[in-house]
Parts: C-alpha cells; structure tokens; sequence
C-alpha cells in the first residue's frame, strides 16, 4: 500500500510536468496569452512603482548587480522588522524583539531561500514578522530562482550579452506563477483544516483536565507558498509534522505535489526554450535516475528498521514520524525535500536510519537533484558543462554544449561554483568540531554528533534549511556562521552562472559536424550521472564515513 501511494504520487508530478513547463515558457518568454488581461495590469501598476522599463535588456553584470541590490535591500528591512517587533502591529501574543544574532541568520535564511529556522516560529515572531519578513521573501526568494534560471537559459541560445530584465522576471514569475498557485494551495489547505486566522493563542482545557496554550495563525497561507517556492521553514517549530501545518494524508500529498510541480516542469521548459526537446530529457532522466535511487535507498532503510530493535519483533523504523503518514509518506518526503531543496519535514530527520539520513544529506551535498526553482537545474548544467569539457579532453577536440565553444573562461567559473560548495560545508564542520564551546551544543556525541553538525552545514550551504535536529543551533557562533554559508552557498553560485551566461551570450554558434559531442543521448546521460556522483563521492564521502555510514555500520 506504502509503495502504491509512493507510485501514485510521482505518477501526477510526471502528468504535471508538460503542461506546467509549457506555461513557464510561456510566461518568461513573454509570449501572448488569455491570461493577460488578469495579470498585465497588475505588472504595470508594479514597474511604474518600481520605476522599472519593461523593454530595457541587461547585460550579465547589470543583471547580477540587480539581483544582489534587491536581495540586500530586502534583507536589511527583514532584519529591521525583526529588531523592533515589539513595537510594531499584528502581535497579539505580545513576543519581544528578536535577538541581534537571530535576526541575522532568519533574514539571511529566508532571503536566500534556505528557511532555516534557528527559533521556534510560533514562539519567537509576531504575525506581522510571519507576514513581513517570512512570507513576504518566501515570494521574491523563488523568484529570484526562477528568474536567474531563465537568464542563464536566454544567454546559452542568446548571440549577445542580454539576459532580459531582472525586476521584470521576478515581477512576472511572482504575479503569474507563485501568488495564483499560492492562492489556490491556501484555499485547499484550509478545506483541510490548516488554521488561516489574525486571532492569537486560545486556551484550552485538555482530557486530564490541564491548561493549553494553542497558538495559531495565517498558516496555511504559509504553508502554500512555503511549498510551491520550495522555500521551507514553518510556522510551527515542529515544521510539517505539526497537524495545524499538515493535518492529512491529503495535505502530505499536496505538500509533496507542490515542492516537486515547478522544479521538475523547469527542467523540461529548459529543453523547449533551447528549442532541443531532448536535450532537456536528457537532464531531466539524469536528475531522475539519481532521485529515484536516493528514494530507493531511504525507502529500504526505514523499511528494515534498526536490527537491534527488529530483534525485539518491532519492524520498520516509526521512531520520530507521524502515524498518520507511516513509512513510505515519510521516506518520500524526505527524499523530496532535500531534492527538491525545500526544507520543510513532516517527521524528525535524525530519528531516520543511519542510512536513511544519508541521503537527506547526500542529495544536498550534491545538491542538483532537481533543486528549488532554477537552483537544480543551474547546478546540473554546471556538472553538464564539466562533463562537456572532460569529454572533449578525453577525445581531443574542443569542447562545445548547444554550438558554443566551452573554453577556459566557463570552465574556471564552473569549477569555482562547484568547489565552493563542499569548502563551506566541510570547512565550518571541522571548525566546529575544533571548538570545545560549539561541541557543547551537540545532543549526541559520537558519531551521531558529527552527522548533526555536518547536516547543518550542508543544509545551510545547499539553501535547503532542513534540520537533522539535535544540535542548539541558536547560540551566537551557529547563528553567525550558518547565517554566512548561507549568503555564500547563495550568491556566489548565481555570480558564476550569471558570468557563464555573459560569456557565452556573446560567442558565435558553430556548425555541427561528425566530431561533434552529442549532450542529448542517453550514452550522454550515463557521462553525466557518472560525473555527478564521482565528484560527489570523492567530496564528501570521507565526511559520510565518519558520520552516518560508520554509524551503519556499527548498528549492524
């Protein structure tokens, strides 16, 4: 029944696939539509407040500089907003003001679309923080994704430095994709049951006869962008396990819907707007051969349980998940989450197997399991361009993906991004495991100790946001830290690819002859996942070693 529901589901992510990406060509290829008489008006009304042009092309360093501008500018409000909530409106519970390191990394956190929550939302931000500060971002955070995604696209077909407009992509991917998929998400998810409501925290008198606080909120407004913008992050500390957050099977499947729908319908507008339909099934399959492994794997460990405890007669691993989902639900979303670079968990990831949370861990390591909206599919075609070039050294002839030449300049770029990632995972990991006061902070010692400070990092670099829980977080040196990966795994990544683009906007195409690299065939493909998981392994395999995997194996 488990593997059925399983099945069922990732059967109507695929049927969303087409007519989903066919949308979002539509949309950044500004093409005509019916739908222009709803939205248009409202994105004139946006470009003249913003003072923006609609026609005016950027180049890559204008259109970096753009994206860096917002992002700051926003950041620094979010952080503001959280310094004075006390002062301000919309806090019926009366919550203070936000600590200065915590306001730090929650303003870094959900402007970079990482939602990593070192505080428990419910009891830390007033509504209008939620509101402000949290929601608010949710929907710039995936545009930006989204609209960095789209440039790097136009500048590998493009024959001059012109990846479009940033504010006119970002306008357009929030008023004609997130707020109408937010909208309708909400209303399902409070047919639900998911609280939507400005009234504060009611009492309440329990079975046993003792008081509760039951606070609530505009949750399920949170909820529905929280998932289709792969943003993460909770209303409730306890996330997507919580009932008022996710009280249903039904609800479970909507959130798993959602967190999939545009990573995946992305990757298959890739291969329409570069008009070679194969070529985007072709990063399509590699993306999903590596999901549906790593799905695999954690489905078979939750399954067979910790043989200490199977011993006893207790089967299967139901230790920190929701008997309302059960196995399979759980290990889907989990594998879905961390693939799909959400964040959001409907049970407690360190409570998984051994070799379960291995792969939490591994597909943000990787981090090019589909992503969140543009961020997957940038880093596959930056290990897409890797692998164009090895294989063009290894046949003697220069390299090229789409007719242009891939030459030193794109490689140095794509080798800075992709070594970026593992430095700012291992790097703090170690640091923090140097330190006496940063050890303190680990629940578990061992090797189940190093895997909660490891899965921190990695979740802030790969700005997913999920926790492995355990580690106390909040403390100044994780705050600060994290908060600084997360800025890191962010921006340089987006520079890099935004150069790439600029510099191959520019190059002219050259004709295909018999010696040219085919990058949309299956042989292709194997390349590709082969080169993936081989710079993956050697990266960060003797991390895993010490932490989950020795884990494994000393639970057997």
């Amino acid at each position: 029944m488990g593997l059925l529901q399983v099945v069922v589901t990732l059967g109507i992510i695929m049927l969303l696939v087409k007519p989903v990406g066919n949308y979002l060509v539509k949309v950044f290829g500004y093409e005509k539509s019916g739908l222009d008489r709803i939205f248009a008006p409202f994105e004139r009304v946006t470009y003249r407040l913003m003072g923006v042009k609609e026609e005016e092309a950027m180049g890559w360093k204008k259109y970096a500089g753009a994206v860096l501008l917002v992002n700051f500018v926003m950041m620094l409000l979010m952080y503001a907003v959280f310094r004075l909530q006390k002062y301000l409106p919309l806090n019926p519970d009366g919550l203070g003001n936000v600590s200065p390191t915590i306001a730090f990394n929650t303003a870094t956190s959900f402007i970079t679309n990482t939602n990593w929550q070192a505080y428990s939302g419910e009891n830390t931000l007033s509504y209008l923080s939620q509101m402000v500060a949290i929601t608010f971002p949710m929907f710039t955070s995936a545009a930006t994704g989204f609209a960095v995604a789209v440039a790097f696209i136009r500048g590998l077909i493009g024959r001059q430095d012109n990846l479009g407009n940033f504010y006119v992509d970002m306008t357009r991917a929030i008023i004609r994709v997130f707020l109408p998929l937010s909208f309708i998400v909400a209303l399902v998810l409070v047919f639900q049951g998911v609280p939507q409501t400005l009234l504060g925290a009611v009492q309440a008198t329990t079975l046993e006869g003792a008081q509760q606080t039951i606070t609530r909120g505009l949750v399920a407004s949170f909820e529905s962008i929280k998932h289709i913008g792969t943003n993460g992050g909770g209303w409730f500390g306890t996330n997507a396990a919580h009932p008022f957050e996710n009280p249903t099977p039904v609800t479970n499947f909507i959130h798993i819907l959602c967190m999939m729908l545009l990573p995946t319908s992305l990757v298959y507008a890739f291969g329409l707007m570069i008009k070679n339909k194969k070529q985007g099934w072709t990063v399509f399959a590699a993306m999903g051969i590596i999901f549906m492994v790593m799905l695999a794997t954690v489905f078979y460990a939750e399954y067979k349980g910790v043989p200490a405890v199977d011993a006893m007669g207790v089967h299967g691993n139901m230790e920190g998940k929701e008997v309302r989902f059960g196995l399979s639900e759980t290990a889907l979303f989990a594998t879905v989450t961390t693939a799909a670079t959400t964040g959001s968990v409907n049970a407690m990831h360190e409570s998984l197997t051994p070799l379960g949370s291995m792969v939490p861990m591994a597909e943000m390591m990787l981090n090019n399991v589909f992503g969140g909206k543009g961020v997957g599919l940038l880093n596959g075609l930056l290990y897409l361009i890797l692998s164009v070039f090895i294989c063009g050294l290894m046949v003697g002839r220069t390299p090229e993906f789409l007719g242009k030449k891939i030459e030193g300049k794109e490689v140095k770029l794509a080798a800075i991004a992709i070594l970026m990632h593992p430095l700012i995972i291992l790097a703090p990991t170690a640091w923090a495991l140097s330190r006496p006061e940063s050890v303190t902070s680990i629940a578990n010692q061992g090797l189940h100790g190093l895997s909660e400070v490891l899965y921190a990092f990695t979740s802030g670099a790969a700005n997913n946001g999920s926790a492995f829980g355990g580690l106390s977080a909040g403390t100044n040196f994780y705050a600060i830290s994290i908060g600084l990966v997360m800025l890191v795994g962010r921006y340089i990544s987006i520079i890099a690819m935004l150069a790439i683009a600029g510099s191959l906007a520019v190059k002219r195409v050259v004709p295909v002859t018999t010696g040219t690299l085919r990058t949309n065939t299956p042989l292709f493909m194997g390349i590709l996942i082969m080169i993936i998981l081989v710079i993956g392994a050697l990266t960060f395999f003797p991390a895993l070693a010490l932490g989950p995997i020795a884990e494994h194996l000393a639970a057997r």
